[in-house]
């Protein structure tokens, strides 16, 4: 093999140039390069050489430094490239990276002296194709859909009539002027605008910032709270409209306290905003018209119920009315009722002058014939028949004798009875009746401190006696007779 070295690898010459000491050789006058020195020749080679490029691949083991840089992987079947993106650049994003995603990233190749690799330094980072944009939403989508962001139970109801309306949208489009028209024909209410980016870098941080911040507003407060939140947009590409998939607007609209309408793209364009929102609109004008009812249309209802309202207030009445007429007409009319009468006072008053005639022709003959009967013939032949019917009628004793016999049981029962109720009986037991001076019964002590003089009777005479509180006697005492035979005089008073 040629060569300069020498065939003979056991020469002595070569076993000098092998020595402990480096020396130089001659001829040789480059001097050793350190690693510095060749890190940096390598550097500048490859930044000259690829000082920009493109590249496709997919992301792996993406992770974001304190610092803020964005640190990953670039690869395909069958190589890795590493990649950084500092943290300017990477707050610039679109979209947020993650592991599995193709994406076409532009930048320069450098080498990385600390570890002798080679890196890509990525200035602009791009979803490779729609295809794999439309991945990265779905993938999105489930891992929202698996915390429970998109459940149903989590939808509110809209409010019937929301008195301020908050408007997430940019303020100089034609989405803002749609819906206040729309509102202004429907519902003239009272709107807040919260102006934010609707698309590029920076738009889905300030759509969640609105949605945050009308959230955060006091009720109270000199700014009215809106009642209904909507988030609005035109129409676009996906691109356009990927920053109402961005996790960071997801989330806003899912923490929000007032139920949001999402109001994004044309009717075909949905966006995970639409998922998290409580009510998706096909457009931003039919956004405005499911947040406000139709003012004609409330008004016409609100004229309907008061009709009702009327109609169920007079129904009692007109029933009533009805009734009262079907009644009236049953009735017979007053002058119908007054001929009846007059018609029979007339009949009543013609029998009553042929009943008084008759009843005078019928007691003219019975006087007659009364006086027939009365002559002297007649008279004694009546005598004569009733002293017959008296001899005829014999007096049975026993007829006369058992009533009497009965009623003077009955006398001598009476008699026996008054005999016990008689008010002098309890004095043959031992008591004393209290008599005034007129000889009336004393019954109780006042009564007898009132009288000047009392008597007390008992069973074999009376007693005349003064009471103490008494005054004395009007009259001198006068002796009694014994009312029992033998008994002694009366006594003189003496002083209780």
């Amino acid at each position: 093999m040629a060569g300069p070295f020498p065939d003979d690898y056991s020469s002595g010459d070569l076993q000098n140039d092998g020595g402990l000491v480096a020396k130089g050789q001659a001829g040789d006058n480059a001097a050793p390069l350190s690693i510095t020195e060749i890190s940096q020749l390598l550097k500048r080679t490859v930044e000259d050489r690829f000082g920009y490029v493109k590249l496709r691949g997919e992301l792996s083991g993406v992770k974001r430094a304190a610092s803020g840089h964005l640190y990953c992987g670039l690869k395909d079947e069958k190589s890795v490239i590493d990649g950084v993106m500092w943290r300017g650049t990477a707050q610039r994003l679109n979209f947020l990276p993650e592991d599995g995603i193709e994406v076409v990233v532009a930048g320069k190749i450098t080498t990385y002296p600390g570890r002798s690799k080679y890196q890509i330094v990525i200035e602009r980072m791009e979803i490779a194709g729609e295809g794999a944009l439309l991945a990265l939403l779905e993938k999105t989508r489930r891992r929202l859909e698996a915390e429970g962001l998109f459940a149903p139970e989590r939808k509110r109801a809209l409010p019937f009539l929301p008195s301020v309306i908050g408007v997430v949208t940019s303020p100089t489009g034609s989405v803002i002027r749609d819906i206040l028209h729309r509102l202004a024909d429907r519902f003239p209410s009272h709107v807040l605008v919260w102006p934010v980016l609707v698309q590029g870098q920076g738009s889905a941080d300030q759509v969640a910032a609105a949605l945050r911040g009308f959230s955060a507003m006091d009720a109270n407060g000199p700014i009215p709270r809106p009642d209904l939140l909507i988030v609005a947009r035109g129409g676009g590409s996906i691109e356009d409209l990927w920053g109402f998939n961005e996790e960071v607007v997801v989330r806003a609209i899912a923490e929000s306290s007032i139920p949001v309408i999402s109001a994004v793209g044309h009717e075909t364009d949905t966006t995970l905003a639409d998922f998290a929102a409580d009510k998706r609109a096909p457009t931003p004008t039919a956004a405005a018209e499911m947040a406000v009812p139709v003012l004609r249309d409330l008004s016409a209802t609100i004229a309907e119920f008061g009709l009702r309202q009327r109609k169920c207030a007079m129904r009692p009445v007109e029933l009533g009315r009805e009734r009262l007429e079907a009644r009236v007409a049953r009735l017979p009319r007053p002058e119908m009722l007054a001929q009846q009468a007059a018609q029979r006072l007339d009949e009543l008053g013609e029998r009553l002058r042929r009943g008084l005639a008759d009843r005078a022709a019928q007691a003219r003959e019975q006087l007659q014939a009364d006086k027939a009967r009365l002559t002297a013939s007649m008279l004694r032949y009546r005598l004569d028949q009733a002293r017959q019917r008296l001899q005829t009628t014999r007096l049975v004793p026993a007829l006369v004798q058992r009533p009497l016999a009965e009623r003077k049981e009955r006398l001598e029962a009476t008699w026996r009875l008054a005999q016990q109720l008689h008010p002098e009986r309890p004095l043959q037991r031992g008591y004393a009746m209290v008599l005034d001076e007129q000889g009336r019964p004393v019954t109780d002590s006042a009564a007898a401190k009132k009288e000047a003089a009392l008597t007390l009777k008992f069973r074999d005479g009376k007693l005349d006696v003064v009471p103490a509180a008494g005054r004395a006697p009007r009259r001198p005492a006068q002796p009694r007779p014994a009312s029992s035979p033998g008994g002694q005089g009366g006594e003189q008073p003496k002083l209780l």
